[in-house]
């Protein structure tokens, strides 16, 4: 049975703006042998999934330096010292896009990548959205907004399109609670029949 292991010793190494990273030595319950592991330290961040009065969502595009492209994502960012996850995302969203919206609510909280960060992603619902101002963008940020059909989306996951893997999840969930789209996107086609 998999149980937690023993941290023994951890050491900041680097601090960025945006994080820091971490050297941490945990021993194994199962073994008794201590390990090193790295740990990204990140603060909490969020994602804003806005959808508009006509059923579209407001998606952006931006350049990545990570992947080195430009990415079709939803707004998000850090989770700002002094800031809730939901104050967060109300700030990126009109920040980034100009946006703001009426009903507001925590759609789903994941872990960005458990195997060497710790932080989590919170991606809140934000419906009947609606452009109040112009964006106020960061010295470092050019964003596009792109008003996407929301029935649309599955078709640019399938096609490449959008390939962030937090902005899938967000997705994903949203279908879970409303049902698969029409375009089921993981199968190229029509919901599988069920068995039997």
């Amino acid at each position: 049975m998999a149980i937690p292991w023993q941290v023994e010793d951890e050491e900041a190494i680097g601090e960025f703006r945006i994080g820091g990273l971490r050297r941490v030595r945990a021993r194994s319950p199962r073994t008794g042998r201590s390990h090193e592991f790295y740990e990204l330290r990140f603060p909490e961040w969020i994602n804003v999934l806005a959808i508009d009065r006509e059923d579209r969502v407001i998606l952006i595009r931006q350049f990545r330096i990570g992947s080195r492209e430009v990415m079709l994502e939803i707004p998000g960012g850090l989770v700002e010292p002094g800031e809730t996850p939901e104050q967060s995302a109300v700030r990126e969203l009109r920040e980034e896009t100009g946006y703001e919206a009426s009903c507001w609510r925590l759609l789903c909280s994941v872990h960005p990548n458990p195997a060497f960060q710790g932080n989590r992603c919170h991606t809140f619902l934000a419906d009947a959205a609606l452009r109040v101002a112009e964006q106020s963008l960061d010295p470092a940020e050019e964003i596009d907004v792109v008003p996407v059909p929301l029935g649309d989306v599955p078709d640019l996951i399938r096609r490449g399109e959008i390939t962030h893997t937090l902005v899938i999840s967000a997705f994903a969930r949203l279908w879970l609670e409303r049902g698969l789209p029409p375009s089921y996107p993981f199968t190229g086609g029509d919901r599988p029949a069920a068995d039997g």
